[in-house]
């Protein structure tokens, strides 16, 4: 890793503008930000921001989500936790929190304005962007995005063909999203055989 990504690493896992200076109310817990860059990977993991269980361990996807984006990828955990494969940088780096529901609350807004265009600019090797969720697809893809979630994502074909860096834009892979899955059969028999092939063209495997 670069001294320059290394160092902006470094400032990102001891942040506290969430609870110091913060849009809103201050994050309720302790700051845990949960990041992997890569001076190596060829894809970027944009995810929403860590649950529970990951502001726990700290390590991303290291829940049942994870379990599903791993087979939505076709490769293992030794596999997904090698930065030489997988740059992982959520929307939002710390556990936001809950609301009255449940249900966790969006990604802290503090966090992209501060750290994302930086962090993406020390990453210049990657050139293709996993967009999980409304959040990650707004910010990567701007104009691009469709109005709904499901639009944006049966348009993959559009984005994923673009010059230097394509983007491929995917649901949360929370089992809460178990039922869009099955209204919306084609992404598993359209979209996944592509992002498998993809990501193995990636790790070298094929």
């Amino acid at each position: 890793m670069s001294p320059e990504l290394a160092a902006l690493a470094g400032r990102i896992r001891a942040c506290r503008i969430c609870v110091e200076t913060p849009r809103g109310r201050p994050l309720p817990h302790e700051p845990r930000p949960v990041v992997v860059p890569s001076q190596t990977a060829r894809i970027l993991i944009a995810g929403q921001a860590p649950g529970t269980k990951v502001q726990a361990s700290g390590v991303p996807f290291d829940d049942a989500s994870g379990d599903r984006l791993r087979d939505w990828l076709g490769v293992g955990r030794a596999q997904f936790y090698d930065p030489d494969n997988f740059a992982i940088v959520p929307m939002g780096f710390c556990f936001p929190g809950q609301d009255g529901k449940g249900g966790d609350l969006p990604p802290r807004r503090e966090c992209a304005p501060a750290w994302r265009a930086p962090l993406i600019e020390l990453m210049p090797q990657v050139d293709l962007v996993l967009a999980i969720g409304l959040y990650a697809q707004a910010w990567h893809m701007g104009a691009g995005r469709q109005p709904t979630l499901t639009e944006t994502v049966a348009s993959w074909r559009r984005s994923l063909d673009t010059p230097d860096r394509g983007i491929l834009p995917l649901p949360h892979p929370s089992w809460r999203n178990s039922g869009w899955l099955k209204r919306n059969p084609w992404f598993e028999t359209e979209l996944l055989p592509v992002l498998r092939r993809e990501t193995a063209v990636r790790l070298k495997r094929i």
